[in-house]
């Protein structure tokens, strides 16, 4: 009596079987309560527009803020299966500061350290289960300036000496913060997080000399990270 022996399965069946596997396996539930964090990093860009140097000074005397990186992550509480609250976390930003217009030769004039506070609003699209979850959000930034220096040719162009440097000042400020971005869940517990925002911020630097000068910086802001589900 012929005995039935079953062939072996096919490659072809073997990655459907993978795919499908892997595909059910990356599904995560995002449901209201659920508490997630992030480690990554994120990359401001500031898009400077600077007022003139108040007098005395060159007229046209302005500056450019160069883009920083910095490690980030965030915390992230879904209020329901579509809204969540969204806090990013890091170490503070080192923007440098350079002279522009009627000074753009003379380099680096200054720095500063800055954390950008940020609360966000978002709203995730699609079931609570999906692999893809693109988002929205809406956020208030508050911008804590700190630790502010300056350099020798700045001193040059304001009266400055090494034993009386002019020093300077950032006002602190709140700024409006849209946002889009997705989740990618790569499994129940683990995910990637991107998003892109701009912050609308402007700010004033206030020097010892007695002059000031106004900035609108805001930044384009990307941020990436890799995270994990509770």
């Amino acid at each position: 009596m012929a005995r039935f022996i079953p062939s072996a399965p096919s490659a072809a069946a073997l990655a459907a079987g993978a795919l499908v596997l892997l595909a059910c396996g990356s599904a995560s539930a995002q449901v209201a309560g659920t508490w997630s964090v992030r480690l990554g990093a994120t990359h401001i860009a500031p898009q400077v527009k600077s007022g003139n140097l108040s007098a005395p000074s060159f007229p046209g005397t302005t500056v450019d803020v160069h883009s920083a990186s910095a490690l980030t992550g965030g915390i992230n509480y879904m209020v329901t299966d579509n809204w969540a609250i969204d806090v990013p976390v890091g170490l503070p930003f080192k923007h440098k500061f350079y002279g522009d217009g009627a000074i753009s030769g003379v380099g680096q004039v200054g720095e500063t350290k800055v954390i950008p506070a940020t609360v966000f609003a978002q709203y995730r699209f699609g079931e609570a289960n999906a692999t893809f979850r693109p988002y929205v959000g809406l956020g208030v930034t508050y911008a804590k300036f700190f630790k502010e220096r300056t350099t020798a040719p700045l001193n040059g162009l304001t009266g400055g000496t090494p034993a009386n440097p002019t020093t300077a000042s950032i006002d602190d400020k709140w700024g409006i913060t849209p946002q889009i971005g997705f989740v990618w869940n790569i499994n129940e517990k683990w995910f990637v997080d991107a998003a892109y925002y701009k912050s609308f911020l402007k700010t004033k630097t206030h020097l010892s000399s007695g002059q000031s000068i106004d900035i609108r910086l805001n930044p384009n802001v990307f941020a990436v990270g890799v995270g994990y589900r509770f």
